[in-house]
């Protein structure tokens, strides 16, 4: 869980009243070059994430690595089980025969699978997160009503405060402060 000394400035931030504001502005802080940046919208704004410049998720390598995890695991479990550690030849049938494996094969890899996504997922997102300092901007209740946030980090090494709230405001950001960490 990230830590964040008091009293240092953590970000910029200021809201739209559309998401094409938003969307604009993103793209603007995208091409000048900024890395650390967030967005905060009531609802999805298609495109958002083109338009931060963000990359594809490392989520679906989680999932297939547990995947794989999960059928190497089933597999290697069965065939210890049934050909090594208790072997049983009934009627004269293969030790490993595969049809009889498949449920349980597919079980292993779908439940791992599932953990891999649900705890890469809080993993990626650094949860559990009980307070980030973006939330203490005096509006930004409204980013789950009708408000569109952005939150430039101070970290970032193109940050400046005043060309940085020059560029907000010329695609219409409004109450833009430095929130402290």
């Amino acid at each position: 869980m990230p830590t964040h000394e008091t009293g240092k400035p953590f970000a910029l931030v200021g809201y739209f009243d559309t998401p094409a504001q938003l969307y604009h502005a993103c793209e603007k802080l995208r091409d000048a070059g900024y890395k650390k940046f967030d967005c905060h919208a009531p609802f999805a704004v298609h495109g958002l994430e083109r338009a931060m410049g963000v990359g594809p998720s490392r989520l679906p390598w989680i999932v297939l690595a547990m995947g794989i995890v999960g059928f190497t695991a089933a597999i290697t479990m069965q065939w210890w089980m049934l050909a090594v550690d208790y072997p049983m030849n009934i009627s004269g049938k293969q030790l490993f025969p595969i049809p009889p494996y498949v449920p349980i094969t597919f079980e292993l890899t779908v439940l791992l699978s599932a953990f891999g996504c649900f705890f890469g997922m809080w993993g990626l997102n650094l949860l559990p997160m009980y307070f980030h300092p973006v939330m203490q901007h005096p509006s930004f209740h409204r980013a789950t009503d009708d408000k569109f946030f952005v939150a430039v980090e101070c970290k970032d090494p193109n940050y400046n405060a005043e060309r940085t709230r020059r560029l907000l405001e010329e695609d219409g950001a409004q109450e833009l402060l430095e929130v402290e960490s």
